[in-house]
């Protein structure tokens, strides 16, 4: 026996409440529960009051509440507490039914949990989702993988939910992304892509602050002009904003010069870079913001060390400022390449997330669609951002596309903006800005278009000490050489 509402929703914090306003805004009943009851009395008589919901103090009453096939989703807090409530869920439910998993779960939870509910002869759907509690509440960017027979049934309600993009606002950033555990991957590649951009960011606000002098206002308005052109995107929107808030406890000045500088992560930007490691793709810029960010957590670590370490000399930094300076031209012309040098990172960024979902949807068998992952990003997201189409069109083009530096838009692109990328990072090092993402982004892209590396070197290395065997360039096989009987010897031997 079941119910009439059209879908049912667990997990009642700001996330799990606004999406089910936005399911009953787009004409669906909602069935609601939470562990704490209270949650779900709170809303049906606030929020949710006069709407289409259905407010629930048991398991088997909310699974009772929804009609066949049911689409029951959970958003609580990834881990045990998913596994505990699929217990739940699996013997109260009957075959057709599907659970969806909305949280931030590491792919692997939900390939082990799609063949768990699979064999109980139900459906499973584990499904990112992007946007924080607005994009909940009025639309956010939706990647759904799992069982293949889920998307008929979800897809009507998931694409009237999700974000719209194109020139008529009715392309949905939502499709499905493939089996298992793929779209809790492609949103984790998501996170990890926003842990570069805000890092890249944040490196701009730090060398045109301290190195172009710029006021809170004159950024204002310098971000402001970038989300009017190629760097147009969420978050370079909400940077912008940021400089514009007053102290908001009573005091003089700019709420973001009170903010103690010590990061926080929720780990989806070291998932991505652990698995880069696993599958041997150097997804260089997300594994150097989340070593940023553990730096930033050393606080007192850095007041002490700023108290003995020295970069350049008070004596010579008006000399190297200008000199650096002088790389970049006026202040103008300073403000202009670390917009290119932002730009031109965030390409290499996009290029190295694209380049590790290839190799994960080849080691799973996934067979991904990169411009529809593109596409998904376009709105509703935090990494949203206007280049996205051009890496649609790429992929589009080239659904093979080997990295997105290869395609002409982005090849041009780079190497339009790599002399003052290159300037930029120079002066930073110079004056001694800390800029890691944009000189780790410059270094990948310097590896990556050269034909031949020092590798050669540490295979020797390798061979000398442990036997490890190398390749020729000039022959088949593989060798072993005896290098201490064939070394020469020191003088002093």
């Amino acid at each position: 026996m079941s119910g009439d509402c059209d879908f049912g929703l667990i997990g009642l914090a700001v996330m799990g409440e606004n999406l089910a306003l936005n399911v009953e805004s787009r004409g669906y009943k909602v069935a609601v529960f939470n562990r704490t009851t209270e949650k779900v009395d709170n809303l049906i008589n606030g929020r949710a009051k006069g709407k289409n919901f259905v407010g629930t103090h048991s398991i088997e009453e909310f699974v009772k509440s929804v009609k066949r096939p049911r689409k029951l989703m959970l958003l609580v807090q990834a881990g045990p507490a998913v596994d505990a409530i699929i217990d739940q869920l699996i013997p109260l439910c009957e075959p057709g039914d599907i659970i969806i998993d909305g949280g931030n779960t590491h792919y692997a939870d939900t390939e082990r949990r799609t063949k768990k509910v699979e064999d109980a002869g139900l459906l499973f759907c584990g499904c990112g989702v992007s946007g924080g509690e607005e994009g909940a509440l009025l639309g956010p960017s939706m990647m759904p993988g799992g069982s293949a027979g889920a998307w008929p049934e979800v897809k009507e309600m998931f694409q009237a939910i999700s974000a719209k993009v194109g020139p008529n606002n009715d392309i949905p950033c939502c499709e499905w992304v493939g089996p298992r555990g793929a779209g809790h991957y492609v949103k984790m590649v998501h996170n990890g892509i926003e842990y570069g951009d805000m890092q890249l960011i944040c490196e701009a606000y730090q060398l045109l602050r301290e190195v172009g002098g710029l006021s809170n206002d004159e950024l204002y308005d310098v971000f402001d002009k970038w989300n009017d052109g190629d760097l147009a995107s969420y978050l370079i929107e909400i940077s912008r904003d940021i400089f514009s808030v007053k102290d908001d406890q009573g005091g003089d000045g700019y709420l973001v010069d009170k903010i103690l500088d010590v990061a926080g992560a929720k780990g989806t930007g070291k998932w991505m870079s652990q698995l880069a490691l696993d599958l041997g793709v150097p997804s260089t810029l997300v594994t150097t913001a989340v070593f940023a960010r553990g730096l930033s957590a050393q606080k007192e670590a850095r007041v002490r060390a700023s108290e003995k370490l020295n970069g350049p000399s008070e004596a010579s930094n008006a000399e190297m400022r200008a000199a650096a300076m002088k790389m970049v031209g006026d202040r103008e012309a300073f403000v202009e390449a670390v917009r290119q040098a932002l730009y031109a990172s965030k390409i290499v960024s996009y290029a190295q997330g694209f380049v590790q979902l290839q190799a994960a949807s080849a080691e799973h068998k996934w067979d991904l669609n990169y411009g529809d992952c593109a596409l998904l990003w376009r709105g509703g997201c935090i990494i949203r951002a206007v280049f996205l189409d051009r890496i649609k069109e790429a992929f589009d083009e080239d659904p093979n596309l080997e990295n997105l530096l290869l395609h002409p838009f982005f090849e041009n692109a780079v190497e339009n903006a790599q002399e003052k990328w290159r300037a930029v990072v120079a002066a930073a090092s110079i004056l001694g800005i800390p800029v890691p993402a944009f000189s780790t982004a410059l270094c990948y892209y310097d590896g990556y278009r050269m034909a031949r590396l020092p590798a050669n070197m540490l295979q020797a290395q390798r061979d000398y000490f442990g036997a490890h065997t190398y390749k020729r360039t000039d022959m088949d096989g593989t060798f072993h050489s005896e290098w201490i009987q064939l070394r020469k010897q020191p003088k002093n031997a």
